[in-house]
């Protein structure tokens, strides 16, 4: 009798068109964000394109872009941000860079405490800042009232506050932080061994910064650097609320045009090349945070 050969049983193969139809529901899935995205964003910015092409004649045209590009209003406000957001990112490099390396490499009481406030001195807005600069450094505060009662003085001795280096040192005590908070993330990731081991072999603290700390702190650096500039590039409410004279950025410029005088394409237009130097300098960042840093120096 020939024996019966029990084959074991095949698993069941679920049929191409259930994986199919997950596939299909999963794509569905991507559709609600994207309809919100267009209503809040790209319809939005569709509407200040084409005011900008279009103007009142709704005819699309370059020539609402050529005239202001060559306006000396724009010209002044576009080096007005530009310096202000250099001179700002500038500073912020430099002060973040050294109370990090204080608050990382020199012990003190309080240290961990004075970290957690940078946190939270992030989520502050930032018109805070220049209502307390006000306060100290106005016309009628605090330093200058004091100085004028003990010197007899009939005017303020102190008036930088309403020039555009009031608006570079509001933004640059905001904006540190952002600095900081990468940098002590990555100092806390440098071995404290080697740092030991060059000063045992004589290695001076400069020394030690220029070849260990500051080799090892760069991504971050790079990657703080480059979100001040796009932060201050885009600042608003600094130079709104100091009101420093004939100092006019793009984002003011934008807002005198399209609320004090109702010049809507003009607006339209410097908006859109405001949108375009942010995505560009946006670019820089993510390519800055790929190259040298990944997430960690982006984020801290």
């Amino acid at each position: 009798m020939a024996d019966l050969a029990i084959s074991p049983p095949s698993p069941s193969v679920p049929p191409a068109s259930a994986g199919r139809s997950t596939e299909h529901w999963r794509g569905l899935w991507v559709a609600p964000p994207l309809v919100v995205l267009a209503a809040i964003f790209f319809y939005p910015f569709g509407l200040i394109v084409m005011q900008a092409l279009g103007g009142d004649t709704h005819t699309l045209t370059l020539a609402n872009f050529a005239e202001v590009l060559h306006s000396r209003q724009f010209l002044s406000g576009l080096y007005h941000t530009i310096a202000i957001a250099v001179s700002a990112s500038a500073g912020c490099l430099v002060l973040g860079f050294v109370f990090s390396l204080v608050i990382a490499f020199v012990p003190f009481p309080g240290a961990r405490l004075v970290g957690r406030l940078i946190d939270t001195f992030i989520a502050l807005p930032t018109f805070l800042v220049a209502l307390a600069f006000t306060f100290v450094y106005g016309s009628a505060g605090l330093l200058n009232q004091s100085l004028m009662t003990l010197f007899h003085l009939n005017l303020p001795p102190i008036d930088f506050l309403y020039t555009q280096w009031g608006v570079v040192l509001s933004e640059v005590t905001v904006y540190t932080p952002f600095i900081m908070r990468p940098l002590l993330a990555c100092f806390s990731q440098i071995d404290n061994a080697q740092i030991e081991v060059a000063s045992n072999l004589g290695a001076r603290p400069l020394r030690i910064i220029r070849q260990i700390i500051l080799p090892a702190a760069l991504p971050a650096l790079l990657a703080g650097g480059s979100l001040c500039l796009l932060l201050t590039v885009n600042e608003f409410g600094i130079v709104l609320f100091i009101g420093a004279k004939d100092v006019i950025t793009l984002p003011l410029l934008i807002y005198g045009k399209a609320i004090q005088e109702f010049d809507y394409t003009t607006a339209c237009v410097i908006a859109v090349i405001n949108i375009a130097l942010s995505l560009g300098l946006y670019a820089c960042y993510r390519t800055v945070v790929s190259l040298f840093g990944g997430r960690r120096a982006a984020l801290g």
